[in-house]
């Protein structure tokens, strides 16, 4: 059985699910095509109403619902809660503006005497979503949310490792008053995708995955002319400068490199210091991820989360060795790793030089690179060697200064005097090998609509 449940902490496996036969993937998309000819003509204030009431059923059963995830890959289980709470508050910031973010738009011409154009927003019809395991639910909401109240309608691959938090979310839009067919959960192999995709009634795709995945998603998006968008991966840098607060800024970076065990796109995943500062970050970093307590995840007392599974702590553990063989440094911190559960324990690499191919790795876990600038631009000519560009952040006295920093550094997102972070009313997304198009807020609802001009024109013409 492809799709399975395993606790990353007991090694258990909780439940299986078979795989969607061609069959059922062609009655769903049939389905969520039938849905989407009623849907795309409900009003905003009824989509609103299942999105508030989506949110409110989280919020409700939050216990529940991030029981799920801290069983499924592990995650603490406050950082679950957090998840399920975000979640809610996407869906009810769409119940909120969906309507103002998709008014129509009066545009102004040469001529006036040529009538009016407007620019009107439409649902394009069923969207197919892609989603991975890190954040089995934010990853939905933030996709599903927006397109929903746009009048599309979705179904989603989830990962292979998550899906009773795929099937949760499916049960949770029922609850929610969505009518049947409008979101449907596909338990979909990874080669029924380009079958999706070719089926005219689909009319694109939205992953948030792997690059290998983005790239032969993408292609069979261009090849079937399907509009499409990708959230890869990340490498992001985390920028300090001379006068930064070095007690916040390492506490900051602790958090901002091992939240969700590390398995965060948009971790803190490049630590660049510069030279004056940077042998007192490193201790100071070092002693703070040296208190991390791995364990399990449902304790409150643990502060690390196990890796996702087995598997994923040993191609990490294989990519530190990689990273060593090309000439890094690498340094385990803390105690050693517990005897049960998906663990890795954090490794910090050091020298890691410009022909290192490590250095344009993303390494999925709690392992931190860390690199001596010279100065300034040198912290930004590092923080911009990279395939990368999604998330990163600057720490400094100086905001003002910070936020000029921040404007050299070519990614999608930048913070300053805090790691990257995910909001329901900040959008996300970024450049080069991290992908293209944005989620959330009004770019991320208006990635999947037509947005069709309407001329009025009644003006007299010599022909």
């Amino acid at each position: 059985m492809p799709f399975a449940s395993t606790n990353p902490y007991t090694g258990e496996t909780l439940k299986t699910f078979p795989a969607a036969t061609d069959d059922e993937i062609m009655r769903a998309i049939t389905s969520a095509h039938q849905a989407f000819l009623a849907w795309r003509d409900t009003s905003f204030s009824e989509r609103a109403t299942i999105m508030s009431a989506a949110a409110e059923i989280l919020r409700r059963d939050i216990d529940a619902y991030a029981e799920i995830l801290t069983l499924e890959m592990g995650k603490l289980l406050p950082e679950a809660k957090a998840e399920v709470e975000l979640s809610a508050a996407i869906f009810d910031y769409y119940a909120k503006n969906a309507e103002a973010l998709l008014q129509p738009e009066q545009l102004p011409v040469a001529d006036a005497a040529e009538g009016k154009a407007i620019l009107v927003c439409e649902p394009l019809g069923v969207l197919l979503a892609i989603e991975p395991w890190n954040f089995p639910y934010y990853q939905i909401a933030r996709i599903i949310a927006p397109q929903l109240s746009a009048g599309n309608t979705m179904l989603l691959k989830h990962a292979a490792n998550v899906p009773q938090s795929a099937a949760a979310f499916e049960t949770l839009m029922r609850k929610a008053g969505l009518p049947e067919g409008a979101f449907i959960n596909l338990y979909a192999e990874h080669d029924k995708v380009g079958m999706i995709l070719d089926d005219p009634r689909v009319q694109g795709v939205a992953l948030t995955g792997s690059e290998a995945a983005g790239a032969s998603v993408a292609s069979q998006a261009g090849k079937a002319l399907k509009k499409s968008t990708m959230e890869l991966g990340g490498a992001d840098a985390f920028v300090v400068l001379a006068d930064a607060d070095m007690e916040k800024t390492t506490k900051w970076a602790v958090f901002g490199r091992h939240w969700n065990g590390g398995q965060v796109c948009v971790s803190s995943k490049r630590m660049i210091i510069v030279d004056e500062v940077y042998d007192d970050f490193l201790a100071r970093y070092t002693e703070g991820v040296a208190g991390l307590r791995m364990g399990d995840p449902f304790d409150p007392e643990t502060t690390l989360a196990p890796l996702s599974s087995q598997k994923a702590a040993d191609d990490l553990k294989a990519m530190v060795a990689k990273a060593v063989d090309h000439g890094a440094t690498a340094t385990e911190v803390g105690p050693e790793a517990p005897n049960q559960g998906a663990f890795v324990r954090p490794v910090i690499l050091t020298d890691v030089g410009e022909d290192n191919p490590a250095r344009y790795w993303e390494f999925f876990g709690p392992v931190s690179m860390l690199f001596r600038a010279k100065d300034e631009d040198d912290a930004v000519r590092i923080a911009n060697d990279s395939p990368f560009g999604l998330g990163g952040s600057v720490f400094t006295s100086d905001t003002k200064h910070g936020a000029e920093v921040a404007k050299k550094i070519s990614t999608g997102m930048v913070f300053v005097n805090h790691p990257t972070m995910v909001k329901a009313d900040l959008p996300f997304g970024g450049v080069r090998r991290s992908g293209y198009g944005r989620e959330l807020l009004g770019l991320g609802i208006k990635e999947f609509v037509n947005h069709k001009l309407i001329d009025v024109v009644d003006i007299d013409a010599a022909f």
